[in-house]
């Protein structure tokens, strides 16, 4: 089909800025994700998150009947601003700082997307971020873009785990790059330094122990005390596992992103603030914000958990 390259895809990716590409075939593979999926899925791991169960997680060509190659994208978004010390200061994500990724990187694919389609009228495509039903983490390594750490996050040579993931699944037929080796080794600092133990095994994570995973999708009134009790403040997301990682500390570079830049407000916001946070604070404080997902309530919620702590310090 039409003589575009995987050579001329990944030249156009990195005019439109993307840190990393590469390309994986549309299966058969035989290495097992999908049955450490289903396995993951039998032991509840998944917590609330129903999606995590739609099928077509395990089949790419229920996404596109057609699918015989995924291009899978990374951009960077490390950015080095250090958090203030102290106990009465709430933790963001780092993930959560600037603009909104899934906007950022839609922008970047939906260029792509078209571009291919200028090229060859007859490519049949679909982008992804995060929220369609795709392995994007198994995908990104099968494309040689990283590998999936003990943590779960996607760790890269250049850039360690800070990266933000996107895929488009396409019919072209194109030179795949190779699947990319893990290199954890023996390094359990992730499995160590989880206050929770929600990473329950190497490359395992119970969502239902996760600190991210209360803090961003848990849409109870109150917080788990298994939970509560060890957030250390953190507010949106958790960051403790990737802290801690020996490539993370020795590879993240700062994102030339200037969208990735944090709003200088969510980097040391106090307790105290987000604890009482109203409606109209919100509005303002989280703009085209990826943790818009976290509701007022959530967010005045996982603050006032931590608040405790430091009156007991």
């Amino acid at each position: 089909m039409g003589t575009l390259t995987a050579a001329q895809i990944k030249d156009q990716a990195q005019r439109l800025g993307f840190h990393k590409v590469g390309i994986a075939p549309v299966g058969p593979w035989q290495d097992g994700a999908e049955a450490r999926l289903q396995a993951w899925l039998e032991q509840g791991y998944q917590a609330d998150m129903a999606w995590m169960a739609d099928p077509r997680r395990q089949d790419i060509t229920q996404v596109l009947p057609s699918a015989r190659s995924l291009i899978c994208l990374a951009l960077n978004y490390y950015t080095p601003h250090p958090r203030p010390q102290g106990p009465e200061y709430a933790k963001i994500s780092r993930y959560g700082w600037g603009r909104d990724y899934h906007r950022v990187l839609q922008r970047r694919l939906k260029a792509l997307t078209l571009w291919l389609q200028d090229q060859a009228p007859e490519v049949e495509a679909r982008y992804y971020v995060d929220t369609g039903p795709v392995q994007d983490k198994v995908w990104a390594q099968r494309a040689g873009l990283g590998w999936i750490g003990k943590n779960g996050n996607v760790i890269t040579r250049e850039y360690g785990s800070w990266v933000f993931l996107g895929e488009i699944v396409t019919n072209l037929v194109l030179e795949p790059d190779k699947p990319h080796t893990d290199h954890c080794g023996t390094c359990d600092r992730c499995l160590q330094a989880c206050p929770t133990g929600a990473i329950a095994a190497p490359f395992v994570v119970d969502a239902n122990r996760c600190i991210a995973y209360h803090t961003i999708e848990n849409r109870s009134p109150a917080l788990p005390e298994a939970i509560a009790s060890h957030l250390q403040g953190w507010v949106a997301g958790c960051d403790i596992c990737q802290d801690v990682c020996p490539w993370n500390q020795r590879f993240a570079k700062p994102s030339d992103i200037e969208d990735f830049q944090p709003y200088s407000w969510n980097v040391g916001p106090t307790l105290a603030e987000l604890a009482q946070i109203s409606e109209d604070d919100w509005q303002a404080r989280f703009p085209a914000s990826a943790l818009r997902r976290i509701k007022p309530e959530m967010l005045r919620r996982n603050a006032q958990a931590s608040l405790p702590a430091i009156a007991d310090s």
